[in-house]
């Protein structure tokens, strides 16, 4: 990819956002019906599908907990969501990435509701345009919402990066790989629980702490986002009934 200018003379970004702007959030709630809850979230060019299998019980009795569930997550990008194709194969940032979407559901999903059982999550990026983890915890969150998973809040995600010398929200592939610094970050914002911060590349004490109120400010519209797509499927269910 060739370096586009990432910060234009008129203080917009290449793509002619504001620094303090979302690209277009879509999110779609109960996309598959074979999965106990399901949900396709975009962050503009970047499109995650999340499926959640479970609570129940599993052969492998052994790793199960007599007090709470276990969480499971697989994150996988398609072969066909990258630029170059991608080997089917796990890769050693995929394994890595499964840890983190898992890390951040686990403080808010209310488990010990069920011991001895596991919850399966199910990550796949379908196309890649920056910020792949974090669309993929909210997408992930709102599929265990969609399957009745008891928890304490939603939890949604976004990274903030600084291209160019500026802070920007919600950055894309572009400002990902020439930018300075990339910091993901993932709330439940009604308890006010930050469940993942993440930080690649350097920002000083002044900067962290304006990184960190861009992304809740970001955060809070994915939040509300999020809280009318469940009202918007099950308002339909209701009617259907």
């Amino acid at each position: 990819m060739e370096k586009p200018r990432l910060i234009r003379e008129d203080g917009l970004r290449h793509d002619g956002r504001r620094p303090d702007e979302l690209r277009p959030v879509r999110i779609s709630i109960g996309v598959l019906n074979k999965a106990s809850g399901s949900a396709l979230v975009e962050y503009g060019g970047t499109k995650v599908l999340a499926a959640v299998h479970g609570p129940r019980e599993i052969s492998q009795r052994h790793i199960l907990l007599p007090d709470r569930a276990i969480i499971r997550c697989r994150y996988h990008m398609l072969s066909f969501s990258t630029h170059e194709r991608k080997s089917p194969a796990p890769s050693r940032r995929e394994i890595e990435l499964s840890k983190v979407v898992r890390e951040s559901l686990e403080p808010v999903v209310i488990s010990e509701v069920f011991p001895r059982t596991a919850i399966d999550v199910f990550v796949e990026v379908i196309n890649a345009d920056g910020g792949t983890r974090t669309a993929a915890v909210t997408a992930a969150s709102l599929a265990l919402a969609d399957a009745g998973i008891p928890m304490r809040d939603l939890v949604v995600a976004i990274a903030v990066g600084k291209v160019s010398g500026t802070l920007v929200l919600d950055i894309d592939e572009a400002e990902d790989m020439y930018g300075e610094a990339d910091m993901p970050v993932a709330v439940a914002p009604s308890i006010g629980l930050i469940t993942l911060l993440q930080l690649n590349g350097v920002l000083s004490r002044e900067e962290f702490s304006e990184a960190l109120k861009l992304a809740l400010k970001g955060a809070s519209q994915i939040y509300e986002k999020s809280r009318e797509a469940l009202r918007d499927r099950y308002m339909k269910v209701k009617v259907e009934e």
